[in-house]
């Protein structure tokens, strides 16, 4: 993602602008390699326990 680009979920492609400015505060952020990459709050909760056990994305399920 490059500056001034609008965020989008990098599992289901939702955009920033189809979300309200309260929905796109429970959504999550990874910084690997120099890239920034977003999950929106649905895939952000639907892999919550991913997350916290620090999965690779390739075992979500």
């Amino acid at each position: 993602m490059t500056a001034g680009a609008e965020p989008v979920c990098h599992r289901c492609g939702r955009l920033r602008s189809s979300v309200s400015d309260l929905d796109f505060l429970a959504w999550s952020s990874e910084r690997t390699g120099g890239s920034l990459r977003w999950l929106c709050q649905v895939c952000s909760k639907t892999h919550v326990r991913d997350i916290e056990g620090k999965l690779p994305d390739e075992y979500w399920r």
